[in-house]
């Protein structure tokens, strides 16, 4: 771990390790869970850790996403989201962006998908049997269904799918703030022309829904309109193709909880709160809020004007609030996790993802209960300099 001249200890403490947890970030912020550190990238800032203090943080009015736009913010990537973004917004702004939107994502729109979503995943796991083991689940399963769905959902050509995850993998590339500049603009022309192809000949998909609703109701601005479509289909497809992927490499290196999945496949719901829970899906802390006033979190004061930012995978395992926190347990009953985030900017797929991730589980217990890794587990490559973990490729057998 290094520290600035002022003894500011830099953030991150060590670079993200498969699924693992940073040992020197638990050590560190076990005994300081709101700790001054600075940032890779605009200065100093607080990073927050205890289950409490990131929920306050994630959800008091008093810490603005909007204070955060702008270059010389601290934060934990080369470049912040454009204040064009729902997720750059607080109230009313983001309200009135994110009410558009969150009908396509109720319990009640999703489970009329899950037909459709198990259809998918059905023939996804039928192909791959037929060509034989061993077999790529990333490229079988974990990915083709995530972009399959978010594409159907917004209506975006399937066809395309090659060049636009080009461009969401870059988006979210760490170490090439370049890259992900040409990435972001590449998709915002992306949809600017799906958005142009919707007014000449409408459809009933949730893009078309939003281009209603820009031009007839005039809620949304076109910036806002396109930026909308670009946060919904990089969301869609990187961060549930990448944590299908961790659960079922987690589910494979322990193989006890496996066959407990395989001998009561009712349990899978519980196993997806639990893995949630304990699997880090982001490789840094969260977005940066700007505290508007002071505010006192676990004994320390965070002035009006410092930068703040949660980590999700630390707060997700404090004992405060889980009992052996470290373990894995499927019968914990309620997982009050905050990976799906909290408050106004709670992910709005949440329902979405929870509903894939489901179906996968119950698919592969039932159809493949033989599964297992084809290679040791220390030989699974994984993708590395991203902003979200997940295997580069994980071969499987049955």
């Amino acid at each position: 771990m290094t520290a600035t001249e002022d003894g500011v200890p830099a953030y991150p403490f060590g670079p993200a390790d498969r699924l693992d947890v940073d040992p020197k970030l638990a050590e560190i912020c076990g005994e300081q869970p709101v700790l001054r550190v600075s940032l890779p990238y605009g200065g100093d800032g607080w990073l927050v850790t205890r289950h409490a203090d990131v929920k306050t943080v994630l959800a008091d009015p008093r810490f603005s996403r909007a204070a955060a736009v702008g270059e010389d913010v601290p934060r934990t990537v080369s470049a912040g989201l454009p204040s064009t973004s729902m997720l750059s917004m607080d109230p009313p702004e983001h309200s009135r962006l994110r009410r558009p939107v969150a009908n396509a994502f109720t319990l009640r729109r999703v489970e009329a998908m899950r037909p459709r979503i198990e259809q998918i995943v059905n023939g996804l796991i039928d192909t791959m049997i037929a060509a034989g083991p061993p077999a790529d689940l990333t490229r079988t399963l974990t990915w083709p269904l995530p972009l399959t769905v978010i594409c159907e959902l917004l209506g975006v050509p399937v066809a395309d799918r090659d060049r636009f995850s080009v461009w969401v993998d870059g988006l979210l590339m760490l170490s090439d703030p370049a890259r992900s500049a040409r990435a972001r603009e590449d998709l915002n022309d992306y949809l600017a022309g799906l958005v142009a192809l919707r007014r000449t000949a409408p459809t009933d998909d949730l893009l078309g829904e939003l281009v209603t609703v820009r031009d007839e109701g005039d809620r949304l601005s076109e910036e806002e309109l396109v930026s909308l479509g670009v946060s919904l289909l990089s969301a869609g497809q990187e961060a549930t193709a990448n944590q299908l992927g961790n659960f079922v490499y987690t589910l494979l290196t322990e193989p006890g909880l496996w066959r407990e999945l395989v001998a009561d496949p009712g349990l899978v719901p519980d196993a997806v709160e639990e893995l949630s829970r304990i699997i880090p899906i982001s490789a840094l802390a969260g977005f940066t809020r700007i505290a508007t006033e002071d505010v006192e979190l676990s004994g320390r004061t965070v002035r009006a004007g410092d930068a703040v930012v949660a980590e999700l995978a630390l707060a997700n395992r404090d004992p405060e609030v889980f009992d052996r926190p470290e373990e894995i347990d499927f019968h914990r009953g309620n997982v009050p996790h905050v990976t799906f985030g909290h408050g106004v900017h709670y992910c709005l797929g949440a329902q979405l993802a929870r509903t894939e991730l489901r179906v996968v589980l119950e698919s592969l217990v039932r159809r493949l209960p033989g599964l297992r890794l084809a290679v040791p587990a220390d030989q699974v490559s994984w993708r590395t300099e991203r902003l979200i973990r997940g295997a580069a490729a994980l071969p499987v057998s049955w």
